[in-house]
């Protein structure tokens, strides 16, 4: 009779996930609030919903993190992608004025190496700190045959809340308001199917090679910025937001505006950041512009009477200016 088969045989070991699950414990925790009810390992996550709203309204967005993974898989590196997963749900919600609340993740391996995948939790929960929201759970799948055993992919989803009266932006916005600039920390987590091709296929570079006095691989993982704590500073003061990801300023920014009103963007005043002004040498300027942030991660619109308090408190810079026209973005 031939030796029985075991769930470990066939490429899943349990032992290994319940290692996984006591080894991040203190990093989820760590991201708790006084809304977050009970603790890990229950069937679903549960999180009371603050007070003070006159009509509560939830909001959700889901994302991933895209190609970047790829960079992280064949670097090691894997403690900033979680972060570049919260960041790109949580600066989604604030575009709608919603607070963020909590976080789940899915990550998913061929086969689950314990101390790598707590490597991606502790980035995930380092998202969730500075995003200000809870991690109150998450799945991780090991499928065999679906990746290779390095392979792993990762989604996750947050949940916000918002004053219903708050969300429509859209509607408040008008001609003579102004354009601000806040800083994207890299390429974010968009456009790196195109950034690995040029990189590694054309210029035949290697993820340690320098790169303006540092590994290649550190500007390419450096993690996407969240920009929550600056708009629950200054929510009081904004008109409306646009979270600048695939699409670049162009495709992003009209999300925010009404029929007959056009964003008049000075090209000369976006910083952008060495890693695109290297790209630029390789790339139309056209196609960067509709492929990458070009150094700016979110734009505020904003009363004019208000910039001078957020720049103030914040290190955000005027780029520009709405005008009357065809609903679109000029750069000039």
């Amino acid at each position: 009779m031939s030796a029985k088969v075991s769930y470990k045989d066939a490429g899943v070991d349990i032992d290994a996930g319940n290692d996984f699950v006591e080894a991040i414990k203190a990093d989820v925790k760590s991201t708790f609030d006084e809304h977050v009810i009970g603790g890990i390992g229950s069937f679903a996550g549960a999180y009371a919903l603050p007070s003070g709203y006159r009509e509560p309204v939830i909001l959700s967005a889901t994302d991933g993190v895209g190609t970047k993974l790829k960079l992280a898989i064949e670097s090691g590196r894997l403690d900033t992608v979680g972060i570049d997963l919260v960041a790109m749900c949580v600066n989604d919600l604030i575009c709608n004025f919603g607070t963020p609340m909590f976080f789940l993740d899915y990550y998913a391996t061929g086969k689950l190496v314990p101390a790598e995948a707590q490597q991606v939790v502790a980035g995930i929960a380092e998202g969730c700190r500075r995003g200000e929201c809870a991690l109150v759970g998450g799945e991780t799948a090991e499928m065999p045959g679906m990746y290779s055993e390095k392979d792993f992919d990762l989604a996750g989803f947050a949940v916000g809340i918002a004053e219903r009266s708050e969300m429509d932006r859209v509607s408040r916005v008008r001609p003579g308001q102004i354009l601000l600039a806040f800083p994207s920390s890299g390429v974010h987590s968009n456009g790196y199917s195109l950034v690995r091709k040029l990189f590694f296929d054309k210029l035949g570079m290697y993820l340690d090679d320098d790169f303006q006095g540092a590994p290649l691989w550190k500007t390419l993982l450096e993690p996407t910025r969240i920009y929550v704590r600056e708009f629950k500073k200054m929510q009081e003061k904004i008109v409306a937001l646009a979270h600048i990801t695939g699409g670049g300023i162009v495709e992003n920014l009209p999300r925010v505006l009404p029929e007959g009103i056009r964003a008049e963007v000075d090209r000369s005043k976006i910083r952008t950041l060495p890693i695109f002004d290297f790209m630029a040498q390789y790339v139309e300027e056209e196609e960067m512009f509709r492929t990458f942030n070009m150094g700016v991660g979110m734009i505020w619109v904003v009363e004019a009477e208000n910039v001078n308090d957020i720049l103030a408190a914040t290190d955000a810079y005027v780029i520009g200016e709405l005008i009357s026209g065809e609903r679109g973005v000029t750069l000039s």
